[in-house]
């Protein structure tokens, strides 16, 4: 897809008016965010998307409308992972249930401005180095069977932070103590920094960690910079309301990261064929975008079916356990050791 500068400006600029809306909208004054507002605001992120989607069929074309699909699905599926990480930095760092909403929003932010960054990177070793998408491939493959490893091992691990947000604490004065939604104090004549900002940078770094196998997955699907930003852009922006908005269900969904490991080994898959059809002149077959936005919707939607019925399975088997061991009553013992028998026993004598 050709997309012009003044189309970059353009975009960039609408970007910024919404997260502008969105801010003043629904994040100026610190507050717990209740579910209805979670919901409301994502489904206006999806809708926005959906609307950005259709604009690019009516004024791109087909493919430029399907990658974009495919990859803000890609996207999102991936950034659900993100949100157990989050959970896990906001009990880090006992973070206030009414500001965990801006630190998301400013986190997010770092992390989409990064992951600007980063995409650039990678479009540029792509168009000039053919060769990266075996990289890009292998490692996803790798990726996938790390998911399923990990998935079996059913280990829960507590987060700590990163060797960077260690060094950053031992080397910038700061405090532990929060002071409203400032993310520096002035105290004793020295200026300091406050875990608000630590938690910041938590969040947008940990989310450009995430990055690494997100990003390879959706160059996978499209190398056009353009829907690959664009892509991750809104993807992101609706990360946090989500987070809300499921944080509850997430450990309901036992099954995903066995469905993210399909999605990301299908995508290396892709990636590698494509590379062997770009490097050399054997005639492979290339997976199309709609085969590509089929499959990832198509496990998605078998994982979240297999996963709400296990843990419902889950529930159910532990209602039964806590009723049959209510049922059972304990025989009491005299003094001298012997089985006192049951009233009922009693009345029946």
């Amino acid at each position: 897809m050709d997309v012009s500068m003044t189309m970059w400006v353009l975009t960039v600029v609408g970007l910024c008016v919404l997260i502008a809306a969105d801010f003043f909208i629904g994040g100026r004054k610190p507050h717990e965010v209740s579910m209805k507002e979670a919901g409301t605001w994502s489904i206006v992120w999806i809708a926005l998307a959906s609307l950005f989607g259709a604009g690019l069929l009516i004024w791109g074309d087909g493919q430029a409308s399907g990658e974009f699909f495919a990859g803000y699905i890609t996207e999102k599926s991936l950034s659900v992972d993100n949100l157990f990480v989050f959970v896990l930095i906001m009990a880090k760092f006992s973070v206030p249930s009414i500001y965990q909403q801006r630190v998301l929003m400013i986190g997010v932010l770092i992390a989409l401005i990064l992951r600007a960054v980063f995409i650039a990177v990678g479009a540029a070793a792509i168009s000039t180095f053919a060769w990266v998408f075996y990289i890009f491939g292998a490692f996803l493959i790798w990726t996938a069977w790390k998911f399923i490893q990990e998935a079996r091992a059913e280990e829960e691990e507590d987060w700590e932070p990163g060797r960077l947000m260690q060094a950053i604490q031992r080397r910038v004065p700061s405090t532990d103590t929060w002071h409203g939604t400032k993310v520096t104090i002035r105290e004793n004549g020295k200026r300091l920094v406050t875990p608000m900002l630590i938690v910041m940078l938590a969040i947008g770094i940990t989310d450009v960690l995430f990055a690494v196998d997100s990003i390879p997955a959706i160059f996978g699907l499209t190398q056009d910079p353009y829907i690959v930003f664009t892509a991750n852009a809104f993807a992101l922006m609706g990360l946090r309301q989500l987070y809300f908005l499921i944080v509850g269900l997430l450990k309901k969904l036992a099954h995903l990261a066995y469905g993210l490991s399909v999605i990301l080994a299908f995508i290396g898959v892709k990636l590698v064929l494509h590379g062997l059809h770009e490097t050399t002149s054997l005639h492979v077959p290339e997976i199309s975008i709609p085969v590509s936005l089929g499959v990832i919707c198509g496990v998605l939607v078998i994982t979240t079916i297999t996963s709400l019925i296990a843990a419902k399975n889950t529930s159910k088997t532990a209602t039964e356990t806590a009723t049959e061991t209510a049922a059972e009553t304990p025989a009491e013992n005299t003094e001298d050791g012997r089985t006192k028998p049951t009233d009922r026993a009693d009345a029946q004598n």
